[in-house]
Order: structure tokens, then C-alpha cells, then sequence
């Protein structure tokens, strides 16, 4: 067994994990980052000279390739940099981590991509209506955690959990996926991660009118600027802030309604989800929101009784595993954990 450092770097935070052989883990977090050498040289401080025989690196995306995980070596390096306009909010950083790492490391370096798990998409969920000339296609991301989530299923809802869930990942980024079989048959995540619902800058789907008509007004860096740093939850209640806690904490009209808002599309995702596969058995929330807002999950399922779900008050507030109240279906928090993932996909590059 080998020592595995795992490296989950975005663009203004890092998460790192340590696996040892002994089977022990040490997990590092640096936050807010304007610059992210200085948080490298601080990991290795607190790595305290221990040297992983490998690293894995989380990639949002992969491109068209359907391998979960892949060897980066020269070719794989450029092929990353030419995908960065698939992602451009997120690869840089990921790119970011696997240089700064390679500086620092003379070992293998492993890529882990969140848009593998999706490779089994129905061709419904994966078309877009457009031209077929221009080759563009729904992707999904979140991938490293919605396989993380279907891992944990099993265990915790035993054969029920072969059967239709619809995840619920929740954070400044947000998707949902269903599953049907434990793999992925459809997401709200599109071509990019700027698609779906409601996300902490990010508007989710729009009218493509609306983005023709901002078009007029801004060229392609200020388009680029506002559609990832100044949509969303940030727009929603009037620039006060993009996160979901300061928003949760605050008294004012705007951040009640951008919370509200973004709880009717999650809401409404789970409901149009349901629809596609005929009814769901099971819903799960993950993800920074989705672990620990228990007034958002409130709000959230509130509406879905129809659908046979209801929270026990209790339960929920208290974050339990199962929050369901009794005769609904289950309603799950799994915490999110893609270092966990990346570390059994850098198992398999072990000679």
C-alpha cells in the first residue's frame, strides 16, 4: 500500500488529504486563497517531510474522454491546457495544483475527473438542441462526489439503493444527478458548470435571448466575468454576498429572496428529475449546503410531499444520516468526500 496525497485545487481554495499506508488519513485546508503557492509551501511544511508515492489531482472536467482517472505525463498535460475553456472558472486552478505539485514532487501524478461518472448519461440527457456541426454536448460534473454517494448507498439503504435517487450535491457550486443502478442517467449540469440551478455567482440555465441580449452591452471578457462572478445567489440578493451562510444570517429583503429563489430551483430540479424517471425512490443531500443548512433542505422539501417526502423536524435540524419522518421515503445526508475517490482511483495505478 502506498502513501497517497490527494489534491483538490480550485480556484481560490485547496483541500488536500493524506492516505497513509497504514490506512490513517491527515487532511489539510486552506481557504480563500488569492494566490495558492504560498498554501503549497505551507502543506509541505505540515506534511512534515512525508512524501507520497503518488498524487491525485481532481479535474472538473475531462473533455470527451470517458476514463475516470488518467497518468499525467506530457501529452495528457497539454491535452488538459487545451480544454481549459470547457471549465475556465475551475481547470486553471486544477492545473495550478498539478504544476505546483510537479515542482515539489518527483512523483506520478494522477488526474481524476469529475465529469467521468456521467460517461452514462441516457443519449437524451446528453443531447442539446442544437446544431449537431458544432459537437456540443451535456457533460455533468460533481462526479468524484455523486460516485462517492453511490458507493455509500448501498450500506445505508441496502437494495433500495439499485433503485432511482435523485442526489442533491449542494455548495457554491450545485447540481443534482440521478441515479438509477447507482450510475448517473441524467444531471442538471450542462456543457459547463455555469448550467443547471441557481449556484453562489453562476445563474444556471437562461433563456439564450438573455445572454444575446448582454451580449450587446459587454465583449466576451466582461460577458466571461459576469456570467461566473456575478450571477446567481450574488445577483439574486443585490450583490450583499454569494454565500448561502452569510445569506442565511442576514435580515435583509434581497438575501431572503436569493435564498428562497434558490431553494424553489432545487426544488423544481428534483420534481423535473422524478418526472424523467417515473417517480424517484430516495433523495440525498451532499455537499457544503446540502451537510449543513438544515433550514435549506426545510425549505427544499417542504413542497415535495406530494412526491412521498417529509423531514423529521428533529432529524433534520440535528443533521442525522436519515432525516426522513416516519412513512416518507428516505432522505439522506452523505457527506461529501471526493478525496475519498480519488484516492481508490490512484489505487489502480500501483505497480
Amino acid at each position: 500500500m502506498k502513501t497517497i496525497l490527494t489534491i483538490n485545487s480550485g480556484s481560490s481554495s485547496i483541500k488536500a488529504s493524506l492516505f497513509a499506508a497504514d490506512g490513517s488519513r491527515q487532511n489539510f485546508r486552506y481557504e480563500h486563497l488569492r494566490d495558492h503557492a504560498p498554501a503549497f509551501d505551507l502543506l509541505m511544511k505540515e506534511l512534515h517531510g512525508q512524501t507520497p508515492s503518488i498524487i491525485g489531482h481532481r479535474f472538473v472536467h475531462g473533455g470527451e474522454i470517458i476514463d475516470a482517472a488518467r497518468l499525467v505525463e506530457s501529452t495528457e498535460r497539454a491535452r488538459l491546457e487545451s480544454i481549459v475553456h470547457l471549465a475556465p472558472l475551475h481547470l486553471p486552478g486544477n492545473l495550478m495544483g498539478l504544476d505546483l505539485c510537479r515542482q515539489r514532487f518527483n512523483v506520478p501524478q494522477v488526474a481524476c475527473f469529475d465529469t467521468a461518472f456521467h460517461a452514462t448519461l441516457s443519449d437524451f440527457a446528453k443531447c442539446l438542441p442544437i446544431p449537431k456541426e458544432f459537437g456540443l454536448r451535456r457533460f455533468g460534473f460533481h462526479g468524484l462526489n455523486y460516485a462517492h454517494v453511490a458507493s455509500r448507498l448501498p450500506d445505508i439503504l441496502g437494495e433500495a439503493a439499485y433503485g432511482k435517487i435523485v442526489v442533491a450535491h449542494l455548495g457554491s457550486g450545485a447540481s443534482l444527478c440521478l441515479l438509477e443502478n447507482l450510475k448517473s442517467s441524467d444531471t442538471t449540469m450542462g456543457y459547463t458548470p455555469a448550467g443547471g440551478i441557481t449556484m453562489g455567482t453562476r445563474s444556471g440555465d437562461l433563456d439564450p435571448g438573455v445572454m444575446l441580449e448582454l451580449s450587446k452591452h459587454c465583449d466576451n471578457a466582461q460577458l466571461s466575468e459576469i456570467v461566473f462572478h456575478q450571477m446567481g445567489l450574488f445577483a439574486l440578493s443585490d450583490k450583499e454576498s454569494s454565500e448561502m451562510t452569510d445569506l442565511l444570517n442576514s435580515n435583509s429583503a434581497a438575501a431572503k429572496f436569493a435564498v428562497g429563489y434558490f431553494c424553489r430551483q432545487v426544488c423544481a430540479a428534483i420534481g423535473s428529475l422524478a418526472a424523467k424517471a417515473g417517480g424517484i425512490d430516495a433523495l440525498v443531500f451532499t455537499g457544503g449546503i446540502g451537510e449543513h443548512a438544515a433550514v435549506i433542505r426545510e425549505q427544499i422539501c417542504a413542497p415535495l410531499n406530494f412526491m412521498g417526502f417529509s423531514l423529521d423536524a428533529t432529524a433534520n435540524t440535528s443533521a442525522f444520516a436519515r432525516i426522513e419522518a416516519i412513512n416518507s421515503k428516505p432522505v439522506l445526508i452523505v457527506p461529501a468526500d471526493e478525496e475519498t475517490m480519488i484516492h481508490k482511483l490512484c489505487l489502480s495505478f500501483q505497480h
